[in-house]
């Protein structure tokens, strides 16, 4: 059974992003599933620290994007969210190529949200693990 309370194409959410900081970072929506969102992000020299490594700031970047998206389209149009909280546990690092992100509610309630989301190498190697609250709004 599907949790989404508004039914958008890749292609829309992807649009959405159009001159946003998403967009700037490369974040892409690739997956919408029953239950899950899924987004992807090159490493690359927009989202790498001087290190050389994948930011933690940009992993925070796109783990908010997919989840508030997530969020989003979760609630019906007369509501919208924003972000209250969020944590992250960097577990691995990552040089070059893709990270994906993958949001699941842990909980959708009437005021607020709170959402996992994973984030991992194209190898599926767990990079972060994060956790966004958000606040529902009506609009």
């Amino acid at each position: 059974m599907s949790i989404w309370k508004k039914e958008n194409s890749l292609a829309e959410l992807n649009e959405t992003c159009k001159n946003t900081v998403a967009e700037h970072l490369g974040i892409v929506f690739t997956e919408i599933g029953p239950n899950f969102l899924i987004a992807s992000m090159p490493v690359d020299q927009r989202t790498i620290q001087p290190a050389g490594i994948l930011s933690g700031g940009a992993t925070l970047a796109l783990a908010e994007t997919v989840g508030s998206v997530a969020g989003i389209m979760s609630v019906d149009n007369e509501t919208t969210c924003v972000g209250l909280d969020m944590n992250a546990n960097h577990l691995h690092s990552i040089k070059e190529g893709f990270v994906f992100a993958k949001a699941s509610p842990f909980h959708i309630g009437k005021m607020t949200q709170v959402w996992q989301i994973k984030v991992n190498g194209a190898d599926g190697k767990l990079i972060s693990i994060c956790r966004l609250t958000l606040a529902n709004l009506a609009i």
